[in-house]
């Protein structure tokens, strides 16, 4: 009796296993189950968003909001949550200590860093210091590319194209529509959530001085009207204002991406207007 029951057991556990590995193959095929569906469908009336390219997606993939979502624009810094994504699929050890070289000063758009040459800091703290992460890459920066570009076509992100980790090129170029599934990719990314979204970071780069301080440059983290879990802001001449975010707004989880926004503060204005603007129809 007792061989008997184990045995039944036994098939039980083998059956839930097949069942368990069926549906994660159905799920990761794009069949979801129970799917929330969106609070927010068929809203009416326009947002005036300031920005460009404009796109919310809601919890069912539907799209709440879009304008301009497939034209191809540069996306400057926002071009780290990939840079971020290749580094931790990678494997390799982000405690590694890695020292900050000539080799990564900016000759592109020859901003300067506070990251002076010989600043030396673990992967995990230097996971926004992009051009040294992917000069660190095993293989070099063509490879790192190479995977950024690899990591894409696997995201379905057929329109974008990435040319350098930190965005400084303006061959980084992705549409509303391409960043979307990035931001709901690297939401996924336990470290990119935690470096996306606090407030302040304190490292310790320089043996005999004290830390830099570096506080996050999307100021709605600090609105507490605001739930946000993935946030990236970003700016270059060519690119404009850009702002993507993974937020939580009134219990349903939205993405939200702004490209090519004038104006220093026209991301958060046009983040504030369509957040305004959804919860106006509930």
């Amino acid at each position: 009796m007792k061989g008997s029951l184990t045995m039944d057991g036994h098939r039980a556990l083998s059956i839930f296993k097949r069942m368990a590995l069926i549906l994660a193959l159905m799920w990761y095929s794009g069949v979801a189950f129970d799917a929330q569906a969106s609070n927010f469908n068929n809203l009416e009336g326009d947002p005036k968003l300031r920005s460009a390219s404009a796109l919310v997606v809601g919890a069912d993939g539907n799209i709440i909001y879009g304008k301009d979502v497939e034209t191809v624009r540069p996306i400057a810094s926002i071009t780290k949550l990939m840079t971020a994504m290749v580094i931790i699929d990678s494997g390799i050890d982000l405690d590694e200590k890695i020292t900050v070289t000539r080799d990564d000063r900016d000759q592109v758009q020859m901003t300067g860093s506070r990251l002076e040459f010989g600043a030396r800091l673990s992967r995990r703290e230097m996971i926004r210091a992009a051009a040294v992460l992917g000069r660190t890459y095993p293989g070099g920066m063509a490879k790192f590319v190479v995977q950024m570009n690899r990591k894409a076509a696997d995201l379905g992100m057929n329109n974008s194209h990435f040319a350098d980790p930190a965005g400084l090129k303006v061959e980084n170029k992705s549409n509303a529509s391409d960043l979307a599934k990035m931001v709901t990719a690297a939401r996924g990314y336990p470290l990119i959530h935690e470096a996306s979204t606090s407030t302040r970071l304190e490292v310790r780069p320089y043996a005999r001085r004290g830390p830099l301080v570096y506080g996050n440059t999307n100021r709605l983290l600090k609105n507490a009207s605001w739930d946000i879990a993935l946030s990236k802001t970003g700016y270059i001449n060519e690119a404009g204002r850009c702002l993507v975010m993974q937020a939580n707004i009134e219990g349903e989880t939205v993405s939200i991406v702004l490209l090519n926004s004038f104006g220093k503060l026209t991301p958060f204005g046009d983040s504030n207007r369509l957040r305004k603007w959804m919860l106006a129809q509930r």
